[in-house]
């Protein structure tokens, strides 16, 4: 499967997001702090990952997905940039960014529809990684989109399903440019 940025929108997400990548230090309180600031201006976080960002855990970084429409992010970046504990803030724009999610999902599946379940989970490039006699656990990781679609074939044939979603994480391209054109 080729690379793909995500630009915002999709049948199921049909809203175009900010994406803020914030390193901030790994303290107590402080993704408390941070997701306070969107809460008490009314934003909706839409997906929030966070995990330390170096060897010694000094830092983490807070990859936050919000509502582009409901209003300009301008006021909560400058709140947030008074944060004592916030080292960095990057507002990354879809194209400008490398996005991934990873998806769980258990199926519940009848043996007679094993085969088909193992063709989609390969189409798609999902993993196998656990199962039993009447169920498959899968894995995907992938841009949203694709994780979306994933999502969407499988609630679509198998009635019993379970998923779980980890959120985005986001990073700036490399060597980003207009003219640059993405790898196949």
């Amino acid at each position: 499967m080729a690379p793909e940025p995500f630009l915002g929108r999709t049948a199921y997400t049909p809203v175009r997001h900010h994406i803020l990548s914030v390193l901030v230090e790994n303290k107590a309180g402080v993704l408390s702090r941070v997701a306070g600031l969107f809460s008490r201006r009314g934003f909706n976080i839409y997906s929030l990952a966070v995990a330390p960002a170096d060897d010694h855990e000094r830092f983490s970084r807070i990859t936050i997905v919000v509502d582009a429409e409901s209003a300009p992010l301008s006021q909560v970046v400058g709140q947030l940039n008074k944060l004592i504990n916030v080292v960095e803030i990057r507002d990354l724009a879809p194209e400008e960014a490398v996005e991934r999610e990873l998806l769980l999902a258990t199926v519940h599946s009848a043996e007679a529809d094993r085969e088909l379940l193992l063709a989609q989970i390969a189409d798609a490039g999902a993993s196998m990684i656990d199962f039993s006699s009447d169920s498959v656990t899968v894995s995907l990781s992938g841009t949203p989109g694709a994780l979306d679609e994933f999502e969407r074939i499988l609630t679509e044939h198998y009635p019993s399903i379970e998923i779980q979603r980890t959120g985005r994480v986001a990073l700036p391209r490399l060597n980003f440019s207009a003219e640059a054109s993405l790898p196949s």
